[in-house]
């Protein structure tokens, strides 16, 4: 199959008007100028239309929430994932890292051990019938004693694709500023129905505060996450020496540092740095941390995730080349083959012969619009406007060659 005449986004720059090749859900030849005509096999013309390998994203937020879209609301994990599933294909995204959280106090039932092992064996059940490629990402949090029985357990199922240490203990990482989490956890109360007051929030954090935070615990977490060689992340690093520590424990990714500092510091570690494709976007943390702009300006970002919005990436990547940061190649790195290295997904991420066929369609007159997504050469997502441009407007047998064909 032959993907002819559009502009081609590949690691080292644009090729204005090229055409590639999918042969077994591989790119297997890019040339320039349209697909030649001598050659055989389904063609697809969509001249006017960007290029760009499949979005990787490490870090999404989005699955609990799709699964409690309101604090008493309770949606099938099975309905939840697959209508995610759609969302994410058509924002260019094809390789996708559900964040399940583990809590341990009744404050968060909905992120009960119970809980985050129902959403893990969902996810790895349906992995072959859904349209992006899902992984599990596990959050643990340091507070927890039995977390290392858990991973250990989840780690030998092999439900788990991704480790990351969590501390979200008010007065340090994403919640340095007290008095700014306060004010930010009341009115997100109002969001969710629960309403809470000044009082009831400080309390929460006294509560939080009391809690004992085990570092055996963390290195028993980056022992199993290396003894069984999945990727260990931390989150939130806010001080250098917290940085020192991680480092010491041998994470791989530092996610979401709060600090200038400490992303400086990652980097000096040759640490992969990922932050927010919404804070990128906007050009500001919603927490009042490290701006995600400014610290790819400065050269301290390898990769952007989705956190809680997935179309961020995509928009956050063009973002950059609007305001002048990069150029176009270099954003769409962030997004696509920067994550696949950090995660050791070699076979993906990039526009290159031999690597997967995962492959987005955007239109770039105005917002970048994703058209169509590719996924080892198969349409996942195929909107009105990729039928009129392309071939495939033809009959049901032609259908039938391009499923062949892959």
């Amino acid at each position: 199959m032959w993907l002819s005449d559009c502009r081609i986004v590949l690691p080292d720059g644009i090729m204005p008007r090229g055409s590639l090749r999918v042969e077994e859900g591989q790119i297997a030849e890019i040339v320039e100028g349209p697909a030649p005509r001598k050659r055989g096999g389904l063609r697809i013309t969509a001249a006017g239309m960007t290029i760009l390998p499949g979005l990787v994203d490490i870090h999404g937020d989005m699955l609990e929430r799709e699964i409690n879209p309101r604090p008493k609301a309770s949606i099938p994990i099975d309905l939840a994932l697959h209508e995610l599933d759609k969302r994410l294909v058509a924002t260019g995204i094809t390789t996708a890292y559900a964040a399940v959280s583990f809590a341990w106090h009744k404050e968060d039932s909905i992120r009960s051990e119970e809980r985050a092992r129902e959403i893990m064996v969902t996810v790895n059940q349906l992995r072959p019938v859904l349209l992006a490629d899902h992984y599990v990402h596990a959050r643990f949090e340091i507070t927890n004693p039995d977390a290392g029985k858990v991973l250990e357990e989840l780690l030998m199922a092999e439900h788990i694709h991704l480790v990351s240490i969590m501390d979200h203990t008010p007065g340090q990482g994403q919640y340095r500023d007290i008095e700014a989490y306060v004010k930010f956890a009341v009115e997100w109360s109002k969001r969710t129905g629960e309403n809470l007051d000044e009082a009831a929030v400080r309390a929460r954090v006294a509560r939080s505060q009391a809690r004992p935070k085990s570092w055996d615990t963390v290195r028993e977490i980056a022992r199993l996450a290396h003894r069984h060689r999945v990727v260990l992340a931390s989150h939130d690093d806010d001080t250098v020496e917290k940085v020192s520590l991680m480092d010491e424990l041998g994470i791989s990714i530092s996610e979401f540092p709060v600090a200038y500092e400490a992303a400086r510091s990652a980097r000096e570690c040759g640490i992969h740095v990922a932050m927010g494709a919404p804070n990128a976007l906007q050009g500001r943390s919603l927490s009042g941390n490290l701006s995600a702009a400014e610290a790819i300006e400065a050269g301290l970002v390898d990769t952007l995730a989705t956190d809680y919005y997935p179309a961020s990436m995509l928009h956050a990547a063009f973002a950059l080349v609007e305001r002048g940061v990069m150029p176009l190649h270099e954003a769409i790195k962030l997004v696509s083959q920067n994550p696949a290295d950090a995660l050791n997904m070699t076979d993906r991420g990039a526009i290159a012969a031999g690597r997967r066929a995962d492959l987005v369609f955007v239109e770039t007159d105005g917002r970048p619009r994703v058209r169509g997504t590719l996924r080892g050469g198969v349409p996942v997502y195929w909107d009105s406007r990729m039928a009129q441009l392309s071939l495939l407007r033809r009959p049901n047998q032609e259908w039938e060659a391009l499923a062949a064909s892959d």
